[in-house]
């Protein structure tokens, strides 16, 4: 089988981390996500594209979001140099979509379908461990002790932003920005969609399905 080229998209909380990871191993892969292809490349010289900075990292150190064509650029760098790939996180807009493919052909396009009401009580059951950064559920794996980590004996917290108003936000910004992007491609040959509200053996193995009859 030949290295394959897989987009995974699907809202915050659908799991798309987490079948990357899957992919990554079972294919050897890279996973390319935006923001790893970003830390990655901070000191990238951007000079050229006349923008407000010379490189990403001032972008992010600023706090200030990261311009397309920076981020358009960052990806293009990271998928050049992957022997095979699955990409998460980008891309993010309908303007982006049309990046990518100037970029590379896709072999599969993987679309996570998850409940809005689903994604909230996902998002907002999770805990992170405030001294490790270990993650866990309040319901789909919570730690053995109650508001203490496995791991390290940390506390575990509620990330701001995964209270619910701030979820329900997060989730509009999504449906809003990349929703779009999922119904520019439901008609490509390469697109599957997934049912994510099963459990994640599940969704794995419908994924490894749809990679293997795709990719030769």
């Amino acid at each position: 089988m030949a290295a394959p080229r897989i987009l995974i998209l699907g809202p915050p909380g659908a799991g798309k981390g987490t079948q990357s990871s899957n992919i990554a191993e079972a294919y050897g892969v890279e996973h390319v996500t935006t923001g790893d292809a970003l830390r990655g490349n901070k000191e990238m010289d951007i000079s050229d594209m006349d923008t407000e900075y010379d490189t990403p990292g001032a972008y992010m150190d600023a706090g200030d979001l990261v311009p397309d064509k920076v981020v358009n650029a960052i990806v293009d760098e990271a998928l050049s140099q992957a022997d095979g790939f699955v990409l998460d996180g980008y891309p993010r807009n309908l303007d982006q979509a049309e990046e990518l493919e100037d970029m590379t052909d896709l072999d599969v396009i993987l679309s996570l379908d998850v409940s809005r009401e689903e994604l909230v009580d996902r998002l907002t059951g999770r805990r992170v461990c405030d001294d490790c950064g270990a993650n866990y559920h309040v319901e789909f794996s919570p730690p053995e002790e109650d508001g203490v980590c496995d791991d390290c004996g940390g506390d575990l917290i509620q990330r701001d932003d995964d209270n619910e108003e701030s979820v329900r936000n997060r989730l509009d910004v999504f449906d809003e920005n990349t929703q779009p992007v999922i119904a520019h491609y439901e008609d490509d040959d390469a697109f599957v969609a997934i049912d994510g509200e099963q459990t994640p053996d599940e969704v794995w193995a419908d994924i490894e399905a749809a990679i293997d009859a795709r990719v030769e």
